[in-house]
């Protein structure tokens, strides 16, 4: 079996992987690779189009890192670590300077600076932006700069599993889906920078199909908890038809939210923000809009529009050329002479790998970090800021790179025994797939757990819908275990890798339901119609799920750290 032996192996070649991988590759001494799904410059960073904030004050004078630092907080329903958020806020200027010096090509104002733009849930505009492509142009910035260090990256290898022992990580198995290989990685240290985990919702997200959680059930195997997964994040425009993201950008540069009757009804939601409240916010106003009767459509067609013809072709075109090709492509609709149906898509999980140490993103296990959507480091709590996703990625997946080339100087390489062990499993694993003919089929599980989340861990939850959507996930786990993929081939067996994808999505959708269901309160995201209101007193804390080696879930709970700001109900 083919092996390979790095000092950091970085899972992931999104912002966060490969920030970890230049910031790490800066020790001559240290060898990285990244192993990634996708080419580097196709990772789903490429699919942030609205900006990174960052409190530069070009546009706003007035702006300050500690109001960057309070509309976090405050948009995480106060579910935000507050040392975490004041390290983040307070790092993001350099960050976005030292992205500029690396060849980011920002959108410029006036006088040459960086461009700033309002975002929802922003007391000022902070959202540094290249048009409507931020995401995608930080991913060329980045591969360029990591190949120059001379960082190994490893494409269409896909992460199995991890294999740990008594002193920490021993290193990880992948498949090379070009080869049909199962390899064993050895390393010091493990960088898990795999994304978030949308498709538990599948064909309702504007994630890509890739985005599986992989990192994050691979972290659960290992005995490393899963924190606050109940926290899903819906994003306001999504296309009707499709789920496929429409930037907060729309909404940043002056869109309107429209309903049945013509009316910009956000001022019944938000009438000092409208349009740019919180996403939580809009969100559930643009589905009570729609149970009310005042959406256009009817059923999983229902939506509403959003209207840009105000801003002219001129501003569209300069700022948001992307958003309006999205539009034409995917719902036949040119946002310069029309209003664009959309719908709320599930788009972010806050929830993630439970990191301990936000200054290095080290995960319990030594050896083990984790960065980027994958993880959860606490900055976003119950809800997440637009423009805070790529900030967040770039600037933790840096912080990841030295803490994990600082761990990897004084870790040796640990044993084997585990890492051969849990390849071995996986190669009689693959065998035995290509080779049967029984069973579910795996597409027919994935559909049956997508429909169960979607009615019940959607934008509104109760415990009775919650505990049946446990119900239909425990019965896809079961039926997981007998499933079959229909492909023999060796090389390129995508079913195979569809076949561990829904695995992983199976994994986390249980915590998913039990997170939510254990909370009870609402809180940002998280809206439970049976228990209406926020509870500091029994819920201002994070949840710790764990997959226990007898397949079971438990779950703990940790106290959020409070610095400066008590919490105060949210109003926008």
């Amino acid at each position: 079996m083919r092996s390979y032996t790095y000092d950091i192996v970085v899972v992931g070649a999104g912002g966060a992987g490969m920030e970890a991988a230049l910031n790490a590759s800066k020790d001559p001494d240290l060898s990285v690779a990244v192993i990634t799904k996708v080419f580097p410059t196709r990772s789903h960073t490429g699919a942030a189009q609205g900006g990174m904030n960052a409190a530069l004050c070009y546009r706003d004078p007035e702006d300050t890192i500690e109001s960057h630092i309070f509309d976090t907080i405050k948009g995480s329903d106060y579910l935000a670590d507050q040392d975490s958020v004041e390290f983040f806020c307070n790092g993001m200027p350099d960050l976005v300077r030292e992205l500029e010096s690396m060849g980011v090509p920002y959108s410029r104002d006036e006088q040459g600076r960086v461009a700033q733009r309002p975002f929802g849930g922003a007391s000022h505009p902070r959202c540094c932006y290249a048009q409507d492509k931020t995401g995608h142009v930080v991913l060329h910035a980045l591969f360029e700069n990591c190949l120059k260090n001379n960082v190994k990256f490893l494409d269409e290898y896909n992460l199995l599993d991890l294999a740990v022992d008594e002193s920490g990580i021993e290193g990880l198995v992948a498949i090379d889906l070009r080869a049909g290989e199962i390899v064993m990685f050895r390393a010091k240290c493990v960088v898990l920078a795999t994304g978030g985990f949308g498709r538990v919702y599948w064909t309702r997200t504007t994630n890509a199909t890739n985005m599986t959680g992989d990192g994050v059930a691979a972290a659960m195997r290992v005995g490393v908890p899963i924190k606050d997964p109940e926290m899903v994040q819906f994003h306001p425009t999504g296309l009707a038809s499709s789920g496929t993201l429409l930037s907060e950008a729309c909404r940043g540069e002056g869109g309107y939210l429209i309903n049945n009757q013509g009316e910009r009804f956000m001022e019944r939601y938000a009438p000092d923000k409208m349009e740019l409240g919180p996403r939580d916010l809009v969100a559930r106003s643009i589905e009570t809009e729609i149970k009310e009767g005042r959406g256009f459509g009817e059923g999983m067609k229902s939506y509403v529009m959003l209207d840009m013809r105000h801003l002219g072709r001129e501003k569209i075109m300069e700022r948001l050329p992307q958003v309006r090709d999205l539009a034409i492509k995917f719902e036949g609709v040119d946002m310069i002479t029309d209003p664009v149906p959309i719908r709320p898509s599930n788009h972010y999980s806050m929830g993630g790998i439970d990191v301990v140490n936000g200054r290095t993103c080290a995960t319990k296990i030594p050896g083990l970090f984790a960065a980027g959507e994958c993880s959860n480091i606490s900055v976003h709590g119950a809800n997440r800021l637009g423009g805070n996703s790529v900030s967040e990625v770039c600037f933790f997946g840096k912080q990841a790179g030295i803490g994990a080339a600082a761990a990897a100087k004084g870790r040796t390489l640990g044993g084997s025994q585990n890492l051969e062990e849990t390849a071995a499993a996986w190669q009689e694993r693959f065998d035995t797939m290509r080779a049967k003919s029984s069973g579910k089929h795996i597409y027919e599980i994935r559909d049956k757990m997508a429909e169960a989340m979607w009615n019940g861990v959607g934008i509104f939850r109760e415990g009775p819908a919650i505990e049946e959507a446990m119900r239909v996930v425990d019965e896809c786990i079961e039926e997981y275990k007998d499933a079959r993929i229909d492909d023999t081939s060796k090389v390129y067996n995508n079913a195979f890798m569809n076949y561990v994808e829904l695995g992983n999505v199976l994994t986390i959708a249980r915590a998913v339901c039990l997170g939510a269901l254990e909370r009870k309160e609402s809180r940002g995201s998280h809206s439970r119609g049976d228990y209406p209101t926020r509870d500091d007193v029994n819920f201002m804390k994070h949840s710790l799920i764990s997959l226990e080696p007898d397949g079971s879930y438990s779950i703990d709970w940790r106290d959020v750290v409070v610095t400066s700001y008590q919490p105060q109900e949210r109003k926008y």
